[in-house]
């Protein structure tokens, strides 16, 4: 069959049609395969007649095999987790090169693999220490304000998306990002925290003592240091006019106030040593309205300060600067933004109340300054000004 074809492919038309015949007057079998091949022959002529065209740059990109080569990773964008992590990296000109999910015991063992690369994270729980170990290993970590990556994440939210998000924020020339703290800071900002929780417990149980002692009748006045006198004067009254079983629940609650207390003035006195041992902490607690409570916290929250270009930069970060809206030629100033570190805002308004409060201290001399800002309506508004200025 096949050497029948290649035969009629060589031949004119003419020249099949006589052939054709002859073959035909002969057996029977050969009758019947002529028409195919004589069909056979005439394709077979068109297609070698006809030649393909040269396919674009652009298919023969599309149709070539793909080849194996391993792009390096510049830019890591790491989704931390508890368990779980999400890596997302590119390469030197931002195409995806890398998208693994990590557990916990795999992660830095993953790492320690690759070629030193930039790795971003959010600036979030256990950041500082994921920063602090991948630095160990050559890499460039930066930690991003989770706001910031926000609107960089496309549709839903997931590990993979809020990964590729880090990862392209952090690409942005304009990102600001967060100084990674070392594990001195972060022990003091430890002291920090637990002191804030023990004192607002301490006033949560001093309201609830309030509170049920008023429904026998008893009252006491401002103040935490008035707990001695109305723990003393419950414990005079009678049980006709306080039960016993009542008596027994809130003094439970006074001695739970006064175990308070006493962590209270513990966890103070180790913030005094640290901050007697810190140069820039003795340093900042030369400014007036400033104690060690409060130069401990900037010093191991804050770092040197040199990622702020100017004492105006800190205000705003602490949320102590008003906040702006603007349109066209209008402006409209309201109140301050409250961003930030709320804890440290809360320490520099406190100093800044106590400044202010040596107008009405006879034995404190106020200063000059402030005699013009002393009606009652202008007070509030001069301690959050001077905070800001602290």
């Amino acid at each position: 069959m096949a050497a029948l074809v290649a035969a009629f492919s060589g031949m004119g038309r003419d020249d099949q049609r006589a052939t054709a015949a002859k073959l035909m007057s002969g057996s029977s079998l050969i009758w019947l395969m002529v028409p195919s091949v004589m069909y056979l022959a005439r394709w077979t002529a068109h297609l070698m007649a006809w030649t393909a065209p040269v396919p674009s740059a652009k298919m023969a990109d599309v149709f070539q095999p793909r080849r194996n080569v391993f792009m390096p990773v510049v830019t890591v964008g790491l989704d931390l987790a508890k368990t779980v992590f999400q890596a997302h990296g590119v390469d030197d000109v931002g195409q995806t090169v890398l998208r693994r999910r990590l557990g916990r015991s795999e992660l830095l063992a993953y790492f320690a693999k690759l070629p030193p690369c930039l790795i971003a994270m959010e600036a979030c729980s256990s950041a500082h220490h994921w920063a602090r170990e991948l630095v160990t290993m050559g890499h460039d970590v930066r930690l991003i304000p989770p706001q910031y990556v926000k609107p960089y994440v496309k549709r839903n939210k997931t590990d993979a998306a809020d990964a590729e998000a880090i990862c392209e924020a952090a690409t942005r020339p304009n990102m600001r990002f967060v100084p990674i703290k070392t594990r001195d800071q972060q022990a003091v900002l430890a002291l920090h925290r637990s002191r804030s929780l023990l004192v607002r417990q301490r006033t949560a149980s001093i309201n609830a003592v309030r509170g049920l002692v008023g429904e026998f009748g008893l009252i006491a006045a401002k103040g935490r240091y008035r707990m001695s006198e109305l723990r003393q004067r419950m414990n005079a009254m009678t049980p006709d006019h306080l039960p016993a079983i009542a008596c027994q629940a809130i003094n439970t609650l006074f001695d739970h106030i006064n175990t308070l207390e006493g962590q209270i003035a513990a966890v103070e006195q180790q913030i005094v040593e640290w901050h007697k041992n810190n140069e820039d902490s003795r340093r900042l607690a030369t400014a007036p309205g400033v104690g060690p409570i409060t130069a401990s916290a900037i010093v191991a929250a804050v770092g040197d300060g040199r990622q702020f270009q100017s004492a105006r930069h800190f205000a705003a970060w602490l949320g102590l600067t008003p906040r702006m809206h603007a349109s066209g030629k209008k402006e409209r100033i309201g109140r301050i933004s409250k961003g930030g570190d709320r804890h440290l805002r809360a320490l520099l308004i406190h100093g800044a109340r106590a400044i202010v409060g040596t107008l009405f201290r006879k034995n404190v001399p106020p200063r000059p300054w402030l005699l013009p800002l002393k009606p009652l309506r202008l007070l509030l508004f001069a301690s959050v000004d001077i905070g800001d200025d602290i």
